[in-house]
């Protein structure tokens, strides 16, 4: 899935919505330390009232928000794992009764349960319902048939909540004219910041991918390996966090760690144009002869196609990775590109970085930054100086 996918599915998580038909919740409840299923119940989604129905949408929301390889990851499902999470998803997503359905979902809690013990009572949440989406076609098209086809899209949507200690309040009955002290002794569920969750399966414009799941984790970032590999059976995954660190790992020692900063910026620029011509299609991925091509195109001189490979083949143990474009450039359209020091710090935009110079001079260094108006310090334009000097007028 895209982040155009993604943000398309997201946004028909609502009630009294025709594109999202959902058909049943299942919530199981676990106990602490213990790792018992304390209780488990399915019913139908209509039979929540409307607030429980808005609670639990926004916390599916939750579960879909965020960038793609921070928060959400899509995930191959390894063929060779037992008990394969894939065929128990697609079971209880085909299955005709609810009991088969709990049944399967059941199994994906015991799997959970094998790995781990929770801290705090946890609550899992299932649902399954169908995800219309009508398919775009010609106008003359559409007037011929005069009805438009729907592609209808099972799905089960899943979330892990922690719940929360009861509070102790000491509250004034206004009848009375009391204080009273007030103990709520029923743990409350926290809807609000799931730790996990997943979408089954993935949707690619209007088809299912049974083959593919979209994981959440709960911190952008931070996913948790366990469950991706031993509960989901998914395949190994890499952030954009860690695809960054390969990317920058693979420069420096291909360049022996000497980049200045206009090149860099030639090096984002460049990225960033592969990235908005293949905006329509799958993300581009860059392996060693991509990098390579970048840093020539970018102005690197002494770069040869051998530095590069070996470069990669030091830094990452696998001849078919692939770093995922998206994932080494900073955040194009905004400040992203923070630039620490013992006095200052600053924020720019990758396209100005080539802006910024640090130089030497009498024994010193220099933050340079080249700028084409006045520089106004506290309603105070500054005064140009010779460079190096002691503030005369130029």
């Amino acid at each position: 899935m895209n982040k155009k996918d993604i943000a398309q599915f997201r946004r028909q998580l609502k009630i009294d919505n025709e594109a999202l038909k959902i058909s049943d919740i299942f919530n199981v409840y676990i106990m602490k330390e213990s790792s018992d299923i304390y209780h488990h119940e399915s019913q139908p989604f209509d039979m929540l009232d409307q607030e429980q129905k808005e609670l639990f949408m926004n916390n599916f929301k939750k579960i879909l928000a965020g960038q793609l390889d921070e928060k959400l990851f899509e995930l191959k499902f390894r063929r060779d794992a037992e008990n394969n999470s894939q065929l128990i998803l697609h079971q209880g997503l085909l299955s005709s009764d609810v009991e088969g359905w709990k049944e399967q979902m059941l199994k994906i809690v015991g799997k959970m349960l094998e790995i781990r013990q929770y801290e705090m009572d946890t609550v899992i949440t299932f649902i399954r319902g169908e995800y219309l989406k009508p398919m775009k076609r010609g106008k003359e098209e559409a007037e011929e048939s005069g009805q438009n086809t729907i592609y209808s899209n099972p799905f089960i949507l899943f979330s892990l909540n922690t719940t929360q200690e009861p509070k102790k309040e000491l509250l004034f009955d206004y009848v009375e004219k009391e204080f009273k002290y007030n103990f709520v002794v029923d743990p409350i569920i926290n809807l609000n910041a799931p730790i996990a969750g997943f979408l089954f399966p993935c949707f690619t414009d209007n088809a299912s991918d049974v083959n593919h799941i979209l994981y959440a984790a709960g911190k952008a970032n931070e996913p948790d390996h366990q469950f991706i590999e031993d509960v989901l059976n998914g395949e190994e995954t890499m952030t954009a966090k860690d695809d960054k660190i390969v990317f920058e790992e693979i420069i420096k020692d291909a360049t022996g760690d000497q980049l200045n900063t206009s090149t860099l910026s030639n090096v984002y620029e460049e990225i960033h144009r592969i990235i908005e011509e293949n905006e329509e299609e799958e993300q581009p991925k860059l392996d060693a002869k991509d990098i390579g091509r970048v840093l020539k195109v970018s102005g690197v001189e002494d770069i040869s196609d051998e530095k590069i490979e070996a470069a990669f083949h030091k830094i990452i143990d696998d001849e078919k990775y692939e770093i995922k474009a998206s994932s080494v450039v900073p955040k194009f359209t905004s400040k992203s590109i923070k630039i620490d020091t013992k006095i200052a710090k600053i924020s720019i935009s990758p396209q100005d970085l080539r802006y910024v110079k640090q130089v030497h001079l009498n024994g010193k260094r220099y933050l340079m930054l080249e700028v084409e108006e006045d520089t106004v310090i506290e309603g105070f334009k500054m005064i140009p100086e010779a460079f190096g000097g002691s503030g005369n007028n130029t």
